[in-house]
């Protein structure tokens, strides 16, 4: 069985954000970066997998030469070999088509990708690759168990959960519950060493246009200070309501 994790080098949730070039561009000086929170769990459900059913698993990143250390760190985890398609990740559309196409090159039986990045939270990278390929999707995904070539599937829905049966191939979009917290992957030393024995390939990107631009980044409005009032004071907390905050 050959596994596909898609990863994306996204900044630690703890870096202060800032921009430059008249607000156009995100600023990286100084950022630490990490695997995105919800392609680490498709990368520990895809070592369970690996470990149960013999699988390889590739990790695929689209983004320049800095995004390598993440690489890095997720071939420390346990993945086989990794792939690097050399392009700048500026768009969904055009990601996509460069997952799209390598898939459609190397082909695998599971592809997995999280829902969304922490970065931008579009969301829409995992639909479009899997109606690009022509592949199986089930998004939201909160579990799965592997029976031969049949995949059982539980997915988020709208006030409850959904489960689904698949054959493979299939693209799944992963996020928290796909596996549980605690069974989240650390690199071990030896991890760490046996990293820097295994294949990174870099690929060119293929042709494809961008389908939008960023005009500009606007951080989130501050938030105002926390105004503490007696809890005997009802006159003046119901006064401040009224006329500050207007919510009654």
């Amino acid at each position: 069985m050959k596994i596909l994790v898609c990863i994306s080098h996204v900044p630690d949730t703890t870096s202060k954000i800032t921009f430059r070039n008249e607000n156009k561009e995100f600023e990286d000086g100084g950022v630490t970066f990490v695997i995105n929170p919800y392609d680490e769990f498709c990368l520990t459900k895809a070592m369970m997998l690996k470990e149960s059913n013999g699988a390889t698993v590739t990790v695929l990143n689209v983004g320049p030469a800095s995004t390598e250390p993440t690489l890095r760190k997720a071939l420390a985890i346990g993945a086989d070999d990794a792939v690097r398609i050399d392009a700048e990740a500026k768009d969904s559309f055009f990601v996509a088509k460069q997952i799209a196409s390598h898939i459609d090159n190397t082909g695998y039986d599971m592809v997995f990708l999280g829902r969304e990045s922490f970065d931008y939270n579009g969301g829409a990278v995992p639909g479009m690759v899997a109606e690009l390929t022509n592949t199986s999707f089930v998004n939201a995904c909160i579990g799965l168990e592997l029976n031969g070539t049949e995949a059982t599937l539980v997915r988020e829905i709208d006030g409850g959960k959904e489960t689904l049966q698949s054959s493979l191939p299939i693209i799944v979009a992963g996020q928290k519950g796909l596996v549980e917290e605690k069974d989240l992957r650390i690199p071990s030393m030896r991890g760490i060493m046996m990293a820097r024995k295994k294949a990174l390939n870099v690929v060119p990107a293929i042709d494809s246009e961008n389908k939008m631009a960023v005009e500009f980044f606007e951080l989130p409005v501050a938030k105002a200070a926390c105004k503490m009032i007696s809890p005997d004071n009802v006159e003046e907390l119901v006064e401040l309501l009224h006329k500050e905050a207007k919510v009654i």
